[in-house]
């Protein structure tokens, strides 16, 4: 599934709920392909790109040891909801290139969704280039919250 179809199911999904994106890693690219989709505006409430770790703790509440972990992605997601006043969210962590950080290999992203109060999340790891690597976590952050609303839908 590419980006922007992943970004139509979720639109698809929400059945009235807004949404927001917390970003690391992603850099935007949540945000965009979200804005992308026909009537965003009805739905995408905005993103939040908080790329370095003061941003992550100052504005989105991160309290996590590690900002590169699962805990950090789910205080993200949770963070950015009640910041945008969204009934949904998506939060993407990780070290896409480069050197570990905080024992964390290049290649790892922390996922997290929260839906309804619901929160869920996992680590993934992906291969290839950096740019790559945000590619495919992007893809991979929106089918895990059209998941995520589809378990709340059900």
């Amino acid at each position: 599934m590419a980006l922007d179809e992943a970004a139509r199911v979720v639109a698809e999904q929400l059945n009235g709920r807004t949404v927001a994106t917390a970003e690391s890693c992603t850099a935007g690219r949540l945000g965009s392909s979200l804005a992308a989709v026909e009537n965003a505006v009805d739905f995408y409430r905005g993103t939040l790109v908080a790329y370095q770790e003061e941003i992550k703790r100052s504005l989105l509440a991160v309290r996590a040891e590690s900002v590169f972990s699962q805990e950090a992605a789910e205080q993200m997601a949770l963070g950015v909801r009640e910041l945008l006043g969204a009934d949904a969210a998506v939060a993407t962590t990780g070290v896409v290139g480069g050197e570990p950080q905080d024992g964390v290999p290049p290649g790892t992203v922390f996922i997290a969704t929260v839906v309804d109060g619901a929160v869920s999340g996992d680590r993934h790891r992906f291969d290839g280039e950096p740019d790559e690597i945000c590619e495919q976590a992007s893809e991979r952050a929106l089918r895990d919250l059209a998941a995520a609303l589809a378990r709340v839908i059900a």
